[in-house]
Order: C-alpha cells, then structure tokens, then sequence
C-alpha cells in the first residue's frame, strides 16, 4: 500500500509570540538558519587522511516586519537595549514563530530563545507614495529549536 504525500504548508500564514510584549500582527518573519562548523582533525599517527569532527553551532538573525501603528512596545524594547545593553533585566525574551495551515490549526513551531533586538529601520516618508509604513526589527538570538 503506497503512502499518502501530503501538500506542503504555505508560508504566508503565520503567528508570533513574544514574551511580555503585546503586538497585533507581522507582515513577514524570517526564521533564522543554523549552522554547525567543520572542525578538521589529524591524527599523527595518519600520514593521509583528516578527519572532519562538529563544531560550534551558530545562527543566523531573525528578523521581523509589520506595518507603523501607535503601538511602541518592539521600538521600547529596542530603546532598552540601546540604553542598558542586552543583558539588562528584561532585554532578552523568548519567541515561538507559529506556522498555520488553511484552518488555522498550528502545525510547525519554531522556539527561539534569548532574543533582543540589534536593528531597528523603518521606511522612508515620501509624499508621493500611498504605501504603509513598515518598521523592521532584526534580532539577535541565543539558539532556535523546532519543536513541532
């Protein structure tokens, strides 16, 4: 008996959640990506062959988009860090990035922990424009799990 394929799910449905701060929706969230560095070995004993072993784990930034509202808790938060630096009580929180399918039931979640925000930009003015305003957030983080 074959195995039924499902669809992939789209990545345009999607919820965040940020420890402590409050925000009604992003336009877009990258999901960082994680790389594990090649460490070469050689033994003295081989005269020919290296041996590759893992090494230290890095990821990349997370970075989040949504449109300007009055809303000031992500620009505080950057403010927070700027000022006091990123271990400051309260400069670094956890993030689960929330994959939905069509119905809206949660199907993939992605845990990043220890993040604090390092850029902050948003767009230009331009008067002959009727375009939103989007401030981006470009985060810092410890490490990221998938968990589901």
């Amino acid at each position: 008996m074959a195995t039924q394929l499902s669809n992939p799910y789209r990545g345009f449905r999607f919820q965040l959640e940020i420890s402590g701060i409050q925000v009604a929706a992003f336009s877009e969230a990258t999901i960082p990506d994680s790389t594990i560095e090649t460490v070469e070995y050689r033994e003295g004993t081989d005269p020919v062959y290296k041996r590759s072993l893992s090494g230290l784990s890095t990821y990349g930034k997370l970075s989040l988009k949504k449109g300007l509202t009055d809303s000031m808790e992500l620009y505080n938060w950057h403010q927070l860090v700027a000022a006091q630096g990123s271990t400051a009580k309260g400069a670094q929180k956890n993030i689960s990035l929330i994959l939905l399918d069509a119905g809206g039931a949660a199907k993939a979640r992605w845990n990043v922990i220890n993040a604090w925000p390092s850029k902050y930009e948003s767009t230009g003015l331009n008067a002959a424009s009727s375009d939103v305003m989007v401030e981006t957030f470009e985060l810092t983080i410890e490490y990221m799990t998938r968990v589901t």
